[in-house]
């Protein structure tokens, strides 16, 4: 294959597999690939790759970004035919087997996408243009810096209904990252802000979280769900069931049944969507994911191929498909690596068909509390729940340093009742401005 002009990318006798997205599937492939007899090319927008299950931890100030995010130039360095080059793949030119970049072009003989998945408004996007998604590093930083930036302008105000506004959050969406921000949110309010702010009122903090079902944690059994509003009852969170959010305009939240709240914060948990690239037939896409065959093969194409949150593959155990989760993704990136592997080197062996093995689920409502879905309908919670949600994650987490950095912060959290990121070092202006704007009228 001829060098590309446009990523310096040197020529090379093996196929030449191209990746788009540095998350976990991704990186899972990347190292499965490293030193075999194929040429990798890695496509990123960023030039990290973020453990997303902590990144609420990020907007709570638990941990700082780089606890979370690793350069994907670190993680590649020892691996000689693995190029990573930072750009936005826009289209996929199946014709000429070619991904188009906001850099440039570059051919491939076989295209894996992986580029994940982004925040879903379910088609109102425009009635929710001030809320706060919770999918990259820079959103959980502004979340981070306007909550911080709304308790020093309630410092300065004695307009109680102000005070209100600036110190409500709202947060949309009952799953495992609803439920955790929530739960951070409310330890935040019970053993942190009371320090910082001895001069305010939190009995005007009010913590909402919002979820349009019956009941929390919808992937997860009913004893996590009961446990998870037990935990939530502790740190003063209203969990508001049944009920949908209409619009948000910046400082008042309206309900289905046209209740409104006057808040400046609301978070948005409630789903996520495929990041879909433009390019391939309309049929191989299904409700924004790619429709892939049982080894993760995209319906239509001869050489392309979807992983984790963007791939979507009906089996047995799963007819509505898999999950959009890490292990999903990460399980799938391996399989599919073994398999281009033996397709490359070993045309005749037999591909081995994509199985996914579900080791639970979890999540965590705050200190000593969490819960534990397992196969076999097994279920706890409490402490040794949350001691192996901790687990789990620290040695989930890619690199030594990080998994360094988050221990120790754990450690200090827990036993100083502290948070010790608090800090406002990229202001957020927008709704800053906003919120001046509207003081000003």
């Amino acid at each position: 294959m001829q060098e590309n002009n446009s990523f310096r990318i040197p020529s090379s006798e093996y196929p030449r597999i191209v990746i788009v997205g540095g998350g976990f599937a991704g990186v899972q492939m990347a190292k499965k690939f490293a030193n075999k007899k194929v040429q990798v090319v890695l496509f990123d927008r960023h030039n990290y790759h973020t453990f997303q299950p902590l990144l609420y931890q990020v907007a709570t100030a638990g941990l700082e970004p780089d606890a979370i995010a690793g350069p994907l130039r670190k993680l590649l360095e020892n691996s000689k035919n693995i190029f990573f080059r930072m750009a936005t793949v826009t289209l996929v030119d199946q014709e000429q087997n070619a991904v188009l970049t906001d850099k440039g072009t570059l051919e491939y003989d076989y295209l894996i996408i992986a580029c994940g998945s982004k925040t879903n408004f379910f088609g109102n996007s425009d009635k929710f243009q001030k809320a706060f998604p919770l999918k990259q590093i820079p959103q959980a930083l502004d979340l981070r810096s306007h909550i911080l930036q709304n308790f020093e302008q309630a410092v300065l105000t004695s307009d109680s209904e102000k005070v209100k506004r600036l110190l409500n959050i709202v947060i949309v969406g009952g799953g495992p990252t609803g439920v955790e921000v929530a739960g951070a949110l409310g330890e935040l309010k019970k053993h942190v802000l009371p320090n910082d702010y001895p001069d305010l009122d939190l009995d005007k903090m009010n913590i909402y979280l919002v979820e349009g079902m019956s009941g929390l944690l919808g992937g997860m059994s009913d004893f996590a769900n009961q446990r998870a509003q037990k935990y939530l009852k502790k740190f003063d969170v209203h969990v508001m069931l049944n009920t949908l959010v209409k619009s948000f305009d910046g400082n008042q939240v309206v309900f289905n049944n046209d209740e409104t709240l006057e808040t400046t914060t609301l978070v948005w948990a409630a789903g996520v969507m495929g990041n879909i690239i433009n390019g391939l037939p309309d049929e191989s896409v299904f409700k924004s994911r790619y429709k892939v065959d049982e080894f993760n093969k995209i319906l239509n194409t001869d050489n392309i191929y979807a992983v984790g949150d963007i791939a979507y593959m009906e089996e047995k155990d799963f007819p509505k498909g898999h999950p959009m989760l890490a292990p999903v993704a990460m399980q799938q990136g391996e399989n599919l690596a073994k398999n281009l592997l033996s397709l490359v080197n070993n045309p005749d062996k037999a591909l081995k068909p994509f199985k996914y093995f579900d080791k639970g689920s979890m999540a965590t409502i705050g200190r000593n509390k969490a819960v534990v879905d397992l196969p076999n309908n097994l279920h706890f919670g409490g402490f040794f729940a949350w001691f192996v949600w901790m687990f789990v994650h620290l040695v989930s987490i890619i690199g030594f340093r990080s998994k360094l950095v988050v221990l120790t912060n754990w450690i200090w959290n827990y036993f100083t009742y502290d948070r010790g990121t608090r800090l406002i070092i990229r202001p957020f202006l927008p709704l800053q401005k906003i919120q001046t704007e509207k003081d000003k009228s």
